[in-house]
């Protein structure tokens, strides 16, 4: 029998605005209202909200949690004081990524872990199987809604609908309070667009309401609802990895330039093979490029030095709406990781030049 494909909360909302609705990581979700171009730009300048309820919600409790915490992912979560987030991964054990995450701590001895909609199931395997501690396990995901309020509008849109001081979030902190009538929201200065912003963490019951508030604060300032197609678009600007493209349970963090995330002040699954390759090097780099010539570079495509020899592959490729030229990231032989580095992308047999940058592509 095909798999079941889950409906958010908010489903039929976005039907009703005429949303293209499509099957994504198990969930029937909105890709585009108007043009993922128009969307796109109204983010980076105005301010848009994206219906992301579909990711992923675990509770780890108990006096055990940071250990479990500690042993499963790469970053220190030990360094988190309460109201922090921390963007890290679980390593696998052959050197790849279970998946990419965001760590809350929300108290004393309860965190919260936000994971990718398709691995779900995996991650809550993954952990539960090294969970040898005893640490409590809540998985939330189908009770919470999840909305990207996004852009240098986010915060006098959503400013008046609550008691909270949100200007005084800083970046990747977040306060609890009540936003539009809704208790406990959880209001986080992240988000995976660089446009700034604040990523709201509602129970199903509020989903229509505080949705409701967000539009109706936001209507003087243009705000619109946005698709999955234009959230692709803004991370790749930024070099911000998408699970499945640009990390796999085949690419190391160190591979994919995510040694910052990856702490060797502790002991971590796969920890010494991962130490091992920051210490050594490797052969191979996470980059990301400009295009020189006219083309889109798509996932797949190869990536040639410019006497035209294989050195690698692309990962995740589009033209970028800030910019209009192509860009991209993609796995390159490390002798070729070198911002300013001539590359060229293979296009329909035709060699098209382009020049490794230094992240994020979009410069403020």
């Amino acid at each position: 029998m095909p798999e079941q494909i889950k409906k958010i909360t908010l489903n039929d909302l976005h039907e009703s605005l005429g949303a293209k609705m499509v099957p994504f990581a198990g969930y029937n979700m909105p890709v585009r209202y108007s043009s993922d171009i128009a969307e796109h730009l109204l983010v980076r300048e105005k301010v848009g909200v994206f219906d992301v309820s579909h990711m992923g919600e675990f509770l780890i409790k108990g006096p055990r949690a940071l250990d479990l915490i500690q042993k499963v992912t790469s970053n220190d979560a030990e360094k988190l004081s309460i109201g922090q987030a921390q963007y890290s991964c679980l390593p696998n054990e052959t050197g790849g990524i279970v998946d990419d995450l965001l760590v809350y701590r929300i108290d004393d001895s309860s965190y919260m872990l936000v994971v990718n909609a398709s691995n779900i199931a995996k991650d809550w395997e993954w952990i539960k199987s090294h969970n040898t501690m005893g640490a409590e396990m809540e998985d939330i995901s189908d009770d919470i809604s999840l909305f990207a309020v996004q852009g240098p509008m986010a915060l006098p849109t959503l400013e008046p609908l609550t008691d909270v001081n949100i200007a005084d979030i800083p970046f990747y902190h977040f306060k609890s309070g009540t936003l539009a009538g809704a208790k406990d929201v959880i209001i986080s200065a992240t988000g995976y667009t660089g446009a700034g912003g604040f990523e709201l963490y509602v129970r199903n019951k509020d989903a229509g309401k505080v949705w409701e508030a967000i539009f109706e604060a936001g209507q003087k300032y243009g705000i619109q609802p946005i698709g999955l197609g234009a959230r692709d678009t803004l991370r790749l600007e930024m070099g911000y990895c998408l699970y499945g493209n640009d990390i796999t349970a085949s690419t190391s963090p160190i591979e994919a330039g995510l040694g910052w995330i990856t702490k060797f002040t502790k002991d971590f699954i796969n920890h010494e093979a991962l130490k091992a390759q920051k210490e050594n090097g490797v052969k191979k780099k996470l980059v990301g490029f400009t295009l020189q010539d006219k083309g889109i570079p798509r996932a797949h495509y190869p990536i040639v030095n410019r006497e035209g020899e294989p050195i690698g592959e692309v990962t995740s490729g589009s033209i970028s709406p800030s910019m209009g030229i192509g860009i991209g990231l993609g796995y390159v032989d490390t002798a070729y990781a070198k911002p300013g580095t001539g590359i060229a992308i293979s296009i329909r047999k035709k060699n098209i030049k382009a020049t490794v940058e230094k992240l994020p592509l979009l410069k403020k």
